[in-house]
């Protein structure tokens, strides 16, 4: 255990200057969109809107990222790593803004467009710069920790951000589920996403001249490399589809199947954030011994049992407590095959298959939130589930197919290109 932490802080001492700076805006800002990602259903659900209209809005946020994942990835190069990710946080709290400010259908719908753009530009950009600013060694760290430390700030955000609308309500003399309560409290995370932009200012990247940049061209990219392309996207879009069916409705689930209070639901979401925070952290280490592509076969498949039973326990605390630990082992390789795929494509294609990955993260959501929504009005939240555990199912078969038998990199490789 004392050799694994010595590694762990001896990886971790090894950040660079850009890496540390980064890492203090994602602190930051993940725990204002920790209290924006559970309260903002409320908010809408509060002026008088149903599940309908939710699933709409997240369908369109995610269609825009989805269809503007490739010109992003092409205006992050064009832009370079620092003003793009400065563009993206800046645009995505405007949005959070605009629907705090008019709180109507059609300015929902516009300013989700503007937080699937925003947020389009930033996840394009986020992976090709960590891996720049990281050395072989401590780079697997670095984008798990990346991900734990905003999964942990998200714990403190969702641990604050329950009793924020009844803090806001009681000086403004209103009802804590009101949507006055509701907005303030949103006000308040809005400003604070601001300020953690603040450390991306430090940056230092490099300043590339036209001649220096690659040629962003995700077309030819797929048509030259198309087992690979094939390979490495399938299995994340697979888990999309399926993600995009019921993560979004966690905090409505969790009200309408067991009654549940939002300081409750907020403690639920907080804990879960930490355990994943905590998996994200471990994982490093667990891919250093066992390779990277089967620690994320491995804990995948581990999370379906947890998985069923999150939707389907008789009594809450079995359903929160499946919660918890299914985070922890579906989301723990997140980041680690976040890795693998940047490191198995060459330097000059990173924001291009970025782009390409983003877009399949990106598709379930763009179009399974919508046809959710509209199930669980008519028939509740059961054919929902069902649906979420075979595709995650399936998903993981499909990363067993791809990676398992590869033993070394060479093999691995191999398997990649379809040899």
């Amino acid at each position: 255990m004392s050799l694994i932490l010595k590694t762990y802080l001896r990886r971790v001492s090894a950040f660079s200057r850009n890496a540390r700076l980064y890492l203090l805006s994602a602190v930051l800002t993940g725990a204002a969109l920790g209290v924006f990602r559970l309260l903002f259903n409320f908010y809408v659900l509060s002026l008088g809107y149903d599940e309908s209209l939710l699933g709409q809005l997240i369908t369109i946020s995610s269609l825009a990222a989805l269809i503007s994942a490739v010109p992003m990835g092409y205006l992050a190069d064009q832009l370079g790593r620092k003003v793009s990710l400065l563009s993206g946080g800046f645009g995505a709290s405007l949005a959070i803004l605009g629907m705090i400010l008019w709180p109507s259908p059609a300015m929902f719908y516009l300013m989700n467009i503007a937080l699937g753009l925003a947020q389009s530009l930033s996840t394009v950009t986020m992976s090709p710069f960590l891996l720049e600013n990281s050395g072989e060694q401590e780079r697997t760290y670095l984008f798990s920790l990346s991900s734990g430390l905003q999964m942990a700030a998200a714990f403190v955000g969702n641990s604050v951000g329950g009793y924020l609308p009844g803090w806001v309500g009681q000086t403004q003399g209103v009802e804590a589920t009101s949507s006055t309560a509701y907005a303030g409290a949103l006000l308040l995370i809005t400003v604070s996403s601001l300020v953690g932009l603040l450390p991306l200012f430090g940056l230092r990247t490099p300043r590339l001249h036209k001649k220096d940049k690659a040629l962003f061209d995700p077309f030819a990219y797929a048509r030259k490399h198309p087992v690979l392309l094939a390979k490495l996207v399938i299995p994340m879009l697979v888990v999309s589809v399926g993600a995009g069916l019921f993560m979004p409705f966690m905090n409505v689930f969790f009200r309408v199947q067991y009654g549940q209070p939002d300081p409750v639901i907020g403690n639920v979401l907080a804990w879960g954030a930490l355990a994943m925070g905590i998996g994200l952290l471990i994982a490093p280490p667990l891919a250093d011994r066992y390779g990277k592509a089967r620690l994320v076969i491995v804990t995948q498949g581990l999370s379906i049992p947890f998985l069923v039973l999150l939707g389907f326990a008789p009594v809450f605390w079995m359903s929160a407590l499946a919660h918890y630990v299914r985070l922890t082992l579906m989301n723990m390789s997140g980041p680690v095959y976040q890795t693998f795929v940047m490191e198995h494509v060459e330097p000059e294609s990173r924001a291009t298959v970025a782009s390409l990955v983003s877009m399949a993260g990106n598709f379930g959501w763009a179009f399974s939130p919508t046809l959710s929504g509209w199930i669980q009005v008519h028939s509740g939240f059961g054919p929902v589930y069902v649906s979420v555990i075979v595709l995650y199912s399936l998903a993981i078969f499909l990363y067993w197919k791809f990676f398992w038998n590869a033993r070394t990199e060479a093999e691995l490789r191999l398997a990649l290109v379809g040899g």
